[in-house]
């Protein structure tokens, strides 16, 4: 028995230590990402960073995306350079800081929406579809959401307030067709991945 028993422990031991890689893994795809551009649009190209986030969260679930997610701002954090602008903690109280959290937010909703990745994804469902553009569309949308509300607080704070709609909505107009073209590759992406991904974090299911 206790031989049996310690056999179980050490498949469970192996199998944590295994999954735990993922989170540093992803975190390191999310900062590499921030450098990642498309030039679809002259002058203005189109960084992938917030795409491998919501990814991060439809493959690897609630926590463990938002905790692979919170790492890379960890790093930022402390001072390497994986953030557009300047690093540390003055970055979440840069207009950009509203976004950051919802890096975190996003991967988190879109993991729980999508549900732990399974290997009879393999074979969507229709229900199964809709749910997984759903968690990708939300995780975009929550990003851009937190980074607006942060922008309509920093405005409140400024000594010349322009409207609130107006700064509300200038936090997601502009980045609409942006985060459009990287929502529809997010989808195949996704289907594409969780099964594989599902081997390694939920092999049983």
């Amino acid at each position: 028995m206790n031989i049996a028993s310690n056999s179980v422990q050490t498949k469970t031991v192996r199998a944590s230590s295994r999954l735990s890689v993922f989170i540093p893994l992803f975190a390191a795809l999310i900062c590499v990402s921030s450098f990642w551009t498309i030039p679809l649009i002259p002058g203005l190209p189109i960084v992938l960073k917030n795409l491998v986030i919501v990814l991060t969260g439809v493959l690897l679930g609630t926590w463990r995306g938002a905790a692979a997610t919170a790492l890379f701002l960890l790093a930022g954090i402390l001072g390497i350079p994986v953030f557009a602008n300047a690093g540390g903690i003055a970055a979440f109280l840069s207009p950009a800081g509203g976004y950051m959290i919802g890096y975190v937010v996003g991967a988190f909703v879109a993991g729980f929406i999508a549900g732990k990745p399974s290997i009879t994804d393999k074979k969507p469902t229709v229900i199964y579809s809709i749910r997984i553009v759903a968690a990708l569309f939300i995780g975009f949308t929550v990003i851009l959401l937190f980074g607006s509300l942060w922008l309509m607080y920093l405005n409140s704070k400024s000594a010349d307030p322009k409207a609130v709609s107006g700064v509300f909505w200038g936090g997601i107009v502009p980045f609409i067709p942006g985060d459009g073209v990287k929502f529809i590759l997010s989808i195949p992406l996704a289907f594409a991945l969780r099964p594989i991904a599902a081997r390694y974090i939920n092999p049983k299911a």
